[in-house]
């Protein structure tokens, strides 16, 4: 009897080694450090270690590597490496710190990418698919990566970079390697998620052509598992006689799929992280780690205003200073007239005494500004699509709207401006919420021009603002916001504003 062929994916660890904490140091189960213990624990002579994307950006080591070190090879490569990956693909937002740095991490990892719906410099990056014979059998691998990359990311940062649709191209490559090889199985490897819900069918957000899990699973029947990501949910099932997972992000679960070569039975299960490390492994990046300890530990500044996030969804209900702060440092750096920022999932804020550990614990996105025109027509349709985070609960209290918390959450997607005054009146219709909208103290006009300061990825369209997208661009600031926020409390060394309340959300 032979053991099981075995798939360990891990997908979505954004830049975490460790299994702590860079906000308060407290222990979390996460990271590649207790990723890589859990694969040493479960790997056999018949295992594929696969990555689906998503592993060099969003911590706060992956930011300080950018800054300082982005000419070397960056730790989460040399983790990686160190864990032999067999397998990876690409994500969206292994493109925020560009190109080259992707190219580093891609060229030194020591795992083939297979993502063959990016195109760099007009080729696919990855083969149509990959074979693998193991235990008697053949398996065929096909990676791609979510097509709506452009739709976030800085046009900089994927300059030479194309994604044809993920869907058609692993139809397309299903059929091909089907026709011209026979495998036994035939294994997706998608950073991209689930678009509808598994029972009823029903889309669960906007159909974009982000997430087509559904889809290819629907469609492409000679599928065998789908290896899915990137919305960060920790699932694992079978659908239209596919297995189908996802893991949650930061490392804190691994997927595992076990195929039986003699029964052909797959079964795929969520292995939970306990947070164990091994040293040796995280030995050869300690030394970047503690420089960026003491970088985080660096005072930049003081607050006389509260700057603390407590409670995260009242911050965002009655708009907390801390918002106030950042569109006052994003209108400084870009002279617009209007700005709007949102706040992220987990922000902390700041302490009165700032250091960079509260700015890299609190604006988490390496985005960069774009000044956009906007009519007032355009910008009252920009807010009415904002409303749309909120919703009356079952308790006649505002609360957030499912929409916004499933499938994945979507806090980010909540703009607050500065430089307007207006009300939100989230128990009218949709399309019908803002009920009252003054610049200076006048009404806006439809035809009246603004200009408005927005991320990149809102800039974009991201989070289905279609309307901002066409407006026309006025400037683009290429400064990260954490260096932006860095360089403003340097340079006025203590913060001390009135406290602006010009949003009101009422029932």
């Amino acid at each position: 009897m032979n053991e099981p062929i075995r798939l360990l994916v891990t997908s979505d660890v954004h830049g975490l080694i460790y299994p702590y904490s860079y906000a308060d140091g407290s222990v979390q189960k996460q990271g590649f450090g207790q990723l890589y213990t859990l694969v040493q624990s479960l790997r056999t002579e018949n295992t594929l270690l696969l990555d689906n994307g998503d592993s060099l950006a969003g911590s706060p080591l992956s930011f300080f590597h950018y800054l300082k070190h982005a000419d070397e090879i960056s730790p989460i490569t040399a983790i990686m490496h160190e864990m032999q990956y067999d397998y990876i693909n690409v994500g969206n937002h292994d493109f925020n710190y560009g190109e080259d740095a992707l190219m580093m991490h891609l060229q030194n990892v020591g795992a083939p990418c297979i993502t063959n719906n990016y195109l760099f410099r007009g080729v696919p990056y990855g083969p149509n698919y990959v074979i693998r014979e193991i235990a008697g059998k053949k398996l065929a691998l096909i990676g791609v990566t979510t097509q709506y990359t452009p739709h976030w990311e800085n046009p900089a940062h994927i300059k030479h970079s194309r994604f044809e649709d993920a869907f058609e191209n692993l139809k397309k490559n299903v059929e091909l390697v089907k026709k011209l090889e026979k495998p036994d199985y035939i294994i997706a490897l998608y950073h991209g998620g689930f678009e509808r819900d598994f029972k009823t069918g029903y889309l669960t957000e906007e159909d974009t052509g982000e997430d087509e899990g559904i889809q290819m699973m629907r469609m492409i029947p000679d599928l065998d598992i789908l290896l899915a990501g990137h919305q960060h949910h920790s699932l694992c099932g079978t659908y239209n006689n596919i297995v189908y997972t996802e893991t949650s992000a930061y490392g804190m679960d691994l997927a595992c799929v076990d195929i039986d070569p003699d029964t052909g039975k797959i079964e795929a299960r969520m292995i939970p992280g306990d947070g164990k490390t091994d040293d040796s492994v995280l030995s050869p990046v300690q030394k970047e780690e503690d420089e960026c300890q003491l970088w985080l530990d660096q005072t930049l500044g003081t607050s006389n205003v509260n700057l603390k996030i407590t409670d995260e969804n009242d911050a965002r209900l009655h708009k907390s200073q801390l918002i106030t702060f950042f569109n006052q440092v994003q209108m400084e750096a870009t002279g617009a007239e209007i700005s709007a920022t949102a706040l992220f999932l987990n922000c902390t804020g700041f302490n009165p005494q700032i250091t960079m550990r509260n700015l890299i614990s609190s604006y988490v996105y390496p985005n960069t500004l774009t000044v956009k025109k906007m009519t007032g027509k355009i910008l009252r349709e920009y807010l009415e699509k904002d409303a749309e985070f909120w919703s009356i609960r079952a308790d006649d209290t505002i609360g957030v709207d499912p929409s916004h918390d499933f499938p994945t959450p979507q806090h980010y997607n909540y703009d607050m401006l500065d430089g307007v005054d207006y009300t939100i009146k989230v128990s009218n219709p949709i399309g019908q919420r803002i009920t009252s909208l003054t610049y200076q103290g006048k009404d806006v006009e439809p035809d009246q021009e603004f200009t408005v300061c927005i991320n990149n990825y809102r800039a974009a369209g991201g989070g289905n603002f279609s309307m901002i997208k066409n407006c026309p661009t006025v400037s683009v600031n290429l400064s990260s916001m954490v260096e932006l926020l860095a360089e403003y409390i340097l340079k006025h060394k203590v913060i001390d504003f009135e406290p602006v309340n010009n949003i009101s959300v009422i029932k």
